[in-house]
């Protein structure tokens, strides 16, 4: 485990979260798997052995829990080479029938937990003078109805990157977004069938992206080959980021 790079991705027991962190299994890193599903991660670290993957059960909303996180990190894992902020969750609904429960939780969610997770590693990743940060948006920023919350939480993770980017760089600390389209994870398939297909015909690609399109490219940006990309997002989501399909 030493010599290996080590990875955090929150939110990795399932979905897109799950897919990157078996990709960087499978380039050769050791990746600290956060969630809060205990099961779900308990379930996950049955499947590789403790020089491969451990998982953490973490609120990562939770500033405390986050702050014993990384101050335990070095001493159990050592150097933090990448973060991937991919914890989220949804509440969809019009705005005129959205609670405000559901607003704050999407936000405390999806870009609070995100704004901790990098405040502690980038404590971390300015003393080593080295790190990736990776955080997970959505298309979703652009605007799509009944998602409010959404599409501010994620529009604010996009923020938060590029000024992170401007504050870290001259350490050697690169920060980057990735932004995902129409994905074919479980969440999507409990989509009304109709809903789902309307959705694809959206595409330019007519077709769903899958959580290893989004892995390939956390991984290219995590790669030591990429040292001169910082700030940027990434569309992962078959073209729909410039417009309706024709």
């Amino acid at each position: 485990m030493k010599s290996k790079r080590k990875a955090v991705v929150t939110g990795a027991a399932r979905g897109i979260g799950l897919a990157i962190a078996e990709r960087f299994i499978g380039d050769g890193y050791f990746v600290v798997a956060v969630d809060r599903d205990v099961e779900a991660g308990i379930s996950l670290q049955q499947r590789w052995d403790a020089g491969t993957l451990a998982f953490e059960a973490l609120d990562v909303s939770e500033e405390e829990g986050v702050r014993r996180f990384f101050g335990n990190f070095e001493a159990r894992y050592g150097k933090l080479d990448v973060l991937v902020n991919n914890a989220g969750i949804i509440r969809d609904n019009f705005i005129t029938n959205m609670p405000v429960e559901d607003f704050d939780a999407v936000i405390q969610v999806n870009l609070r937990s995100a704004w901790l997770m990098c405040r502690e590693a980038a404590n971390i990743m300015r003393q080593q003078l080295s790190g990736r940060i990776i955080n997970i948006a959505s298309r979703a920023w652009l605007g799509n109805p009944g998602q409010s919350n959404y599409a501010a939480s994620k529009a604010g993770l996009i923020g938060l990157t590029r000024v992170l980017a401007l504050e870290l760089g001259k350490s050697n600390v690169l920060v980057n977004a990735v932004a995902p389209g129409l994905i074919d994870t479980d969440l999507t398939r409990k989509l009304k069938a109709e809903v789902l297909q309307r959705l694809i015909e959206l595409q330019p690609t007519r077709s769903m992206g899958n959580p290893a399109d989004v892995a390939n490219a956390v991984a290219f940006l995590a790669s030591s080959d990429t040292g001169f990309i910082t700030g940027q997002v990434i569309y992962v989501d078959g073209g729909r980021s410039i417009g309706a399909a024709v």
